[in-house]
């Protein structure tokens, strides 16, 4: 899928319709403080198998793409909602 650089769009802090920049999400490291990654290191640790059973079978055929939309006059960000493309290409 084609997705333009530049959209204009709504922006919730200016009130007004603007051009917004079109950047994809990136994913960030995963912070070793969250419950769930505790609790895994935790049952990790020591002798001892993998907590749970790997996944079977062949994933997803798409993967979901988020889109952060920053306003060109005030520089706030606001995210879309992610839809499912197997490839986004940004295009000018």
């Amino acid at each position: 899928m084609k997705m333009p650089k530049e959209r204009r769009t709504y922006c919730s802090h200016c009130k007004k319709h603007t051009v917004h920049e079109v950047l994809r999400v990136k994913k960030h490291k995963a912070s070793e403080l969250k419950a769930g990654q505790r609790q895994f290191r935790r049952v990790m640790r020591g002798y001892g198998g993998f907590p749970r059973p790997k996944p079977s079978g062949a994933g997803k055929p798409t993967k979901k793409v988020g889109l952060i939309l920053r306003c060109k006059e005030c520089k706030k960000a606001h995210s879309t909602i992610g839809f499912r493309v197997k490839k986004l290409e940004m295009e000018e």
